[in-house]
């Protein structure tokens, strides 16, 4: 997870500090000496990391932190702040056309992840955004680059454009004529990269750039390369003039130095970032939240925000009122899992969670095996069974199991855990505690997972 020794180091500087009751300037200057050593570890430019220690330890030496009776909360908020304003202050969002199409150039070198992560953000605006994306296969020298756009493309149902191994200052023209016509109002190039800069990659990039005149052009940037993702965001904010910076790998890479580097660099801010390999797996980035998560403090609002869209709120509701009445039936607890299951991995939720909460979720997972069997069984019920599983005798059970591809045995441990759920709603309405067998949870935890 990207920060991830960097938090720890920063951690562990705090930690020091907290013990003191007052901070002498000496004080200081030993914990700036571990944030200094912390970011250099972490990657992050020589430049960048003096400018900002400098930064800190002026506003850290002033009187208000000498003198206030929580000086270490008080450095802890000063770095947290100077963290915030490195990585550009506030979320920037994406730049969208007054004229109806908004045309967004993605570039950046060769491996960055522009293709996959350009579809996710296709599919991202159209979701949050109600746009009507198309993607547009500019890369004609990659061996399957407009196959895998293709691809990704038919996986989220948006739109490619494509025009074989035509002249990529064509195709791009031609998509803009295409999009206009069938009613798209978001175009995104995906523009050829190199392992490496040179004339003729930036020459090609610069005549598309003067074609289609952009509304935004996004320097996508692999995370885990460190230094090199900020020597290439230089050179490609000097030949194109960049609008923002799309972060990628960012689950990869435990230290991030790029992120905190790449915006100081090229004074472009950073708007999005690709958090895995799974195509809904990406999110604007908010400094704040990043900055949160860098000094230990965690992601509670991408977390909850996560949760809404995964919550369906109309059936949080009915469920609700189910709950009241003792109703809760198996078809609730099967919708229970399919949200549970969109909130993404136990690691995911784990890396958003403050404090301890998180480190004792850090190596828990979720079985998704016994999800699967769970959901099967429940499937292969009929409505009725469904609805009222106290009808569910011998002959039903051996039914259910032989659909589902399970053993009598597991559905009745299945049957046994929805009857703990039922006890443990009605309790918890009377404003009990449940008590099964002396604390036991029995082997899998409460719900078998």
């Amino acid at each position: 997870m990207a920060f991830e020794s960097l938090s720890d180091r920063l951690g562990n500087a705090f930690k020091k500090l907290k013990g003191k009751g007052r901070l002498s300037e000496s004080d200081i200057k030993e914990a700036m000496r571990e944030v200094r050593l912390a970011l250099l570890e972490a990657d992050v430019s020589y430049k960048v990391v003096k400018d900002f220690v400098k930064t800190v330890s002026e506003r850290a030496v002033g009187q208000d932190v000498l003198e206030s009776l929580t000086p270490a909360q008080m450095v802890i908020k000063i770095v947290n702040e100077e963290l915030i304003k490195l990585m550009g202050g506030q979320t920037a969002k994406l730049n969208m056309s007054s004229r109806g199409l908004t045309v967004v150039m993605l570039v950046g070198l060769q491996g960055a992840g522009k293709t996959t992560n350009g579809a996710k953000l296709a599919a991202l605006l159209k979701k949050q955004n109600s746009k009507r994306p198309l993607l547009v296969a500019c890369d004609i020298y990659r061996p399957a680059a407009i196959k895998q756009l293709e691809t990704v493309g038919g996986q989220l149902g948006i739109p490619v454009f494509q025009m074989g191994t035509e002249d990529p200052v064509r195709i791009a023209k031609e998509a803009i004529s295409h999009a206009k016509k069938h009613g798209n109002d978001l175009v995104l190039l995906d523009t050829a990269g190199r392992l490496h800069i040179d004339e003729s990659l930036m020459d090609e990039l610069k005549r598309i750039k003067a074609e289609v005149n952009p509304d935004e052009i996004l320097l996508v940037v692999d995370a885990m390369t460190g230094q090199d993702a900020v020597n290439a965001a230089a050179a490609f904010d000097e030949a194109l003039g960049i609008t923002g910076v799309m972060l990628t790998k960012l689950d990869g890479d435990a230290r991030g130095g790029a992120a905190l580097s790449v915006r100081a660099v090229t004074g472009k801010p950073i708007k999005f970032s690709g958090t895995g390999e799974k195509l809904d797996q990406i999110e604007p980035f908010h400094p704040d939240r990043m900055a949160s998560r860098i000094l230990g403090m965690r992601d509670m609002l991408t977390l909850i925000e996560k949760a809404e869209q995964a919550f369906d709120e109309k059936k949080a509701k009915e469920l609700q009122e189910k709950l009241k009445k003792n109703a809760f039936t198996l078809s609730d607890y099967y919708d229970q899992l399919v949200q549970l299951r969109g909130m993404g991995s136990m690691q995911d939720i784990a890396g958003m969670l403050p404090g301890q909460a998180g480190k004792a979720l850090a190596g828990a997972k979720l079985d998704e095996r016994a999800m699967a069997r769970t959901e099967a069984m429940i499937l292969s019920m009929t409505p009725q069974e469904r609805e009222n599983p106290s009808i569910i005798n011998h002959s039903r059970k051996k039914r259910i199991a032989a659909g589902s591809g399970v053993t009598v045995v597991e559905l009745n441990k299945l049957l046994k855990q929805y009857e703990m759920l039922k006890q443990l709603t009605r309790q918890m309405q009377k404003g009990k505690m449940p008590n099964f067998g002396g604390g036991k949870r029995g082997r899998g935890g409460m719900f078998g997972f």
